[in-house]
């Protein structure tokens, strides 16, 4: 296999633009990069959730999506580009499903914390919904892109959600409940 990267430091960027998948140079401040921005902001924080202990299925699961995850900013990269399917769609159903059905159901929210994977999976759910909203800023300027891919993200949000309950279980921790009256202040008599 030849090299993919033979240079890093190109300077190319020095103006403030970037080069897209289909040779193309946009802003770096434009929504297409910024969308893309958040899918690796995403795929990097999803590297850091793996650091954490967690059974090797979830491991597994996580290495997948960050490998879709990966597509899916070559897809950004390259307008008219289509690289997540049904099919990544279909798995992070399953993966819903399967995570969820051991699960007690939910009577309240939740708030993010417990144990540090659960923590960190929901730092992740939040910067999926943020790649989410990037994304359907970019389809709501008209930008080619995949109905899929925001699908993919809104999905791979739920899953991270599911996965951070069951990393609290995994942990022997309860989920940490919301509590309407946590915040407002004791009487003082």
């Amino acid at each position: 296999m030849a090299n993919r990267i033979s240079k890093v430091t190109t300077r190319t960027g020095d103006d403030g633009t970037t080069g897209l998948g289909d040779g193309s140079r946009v802003r770096k401040t434009s929504g297409r990069i910024q969308a893309i921005g958040d899918v690796d902001e995403l795929n990097s924080n999803i590297g850091v959730l793996l650091l954490h202990q967690m059974h090797d299925a979830h491991r597994a699961r996580l290495l997948q999506i960050q490998n879709a995850l990966f597509d899916l900013g070559g897809e950004l990269s390259i307008p008219s580009y289509r690289a997540v399917t049904e099919t990544h769609l279909e798995t992070l159903d399953e993966g819903v499903s399967a995570l969820n059905a051991a699960l007690p159901p939910l009577r309240e929210f939740i708030l993010p914390g417990g144990s540090p994977a659960s923590a960190h999976a929901h730092v992740c759910r939040t910067i999926a919904r943020r790649a989410e909203r990037s994304v359907a800023a970019l389809q709501d300027a008209g930008e080619d892109v995949s109905p899929l891919a925001l699908q993919y993200l809104n999905r791979l949000s739920d899953l991270l959600f599911v996965l951070a309950r069951v990393c609290n279980r995994d942990a022997g921790l309860p989920d940490v409940m919301w509590s309407r009256d946590a915040h407002a202040p004791k009487d003082q008599a």
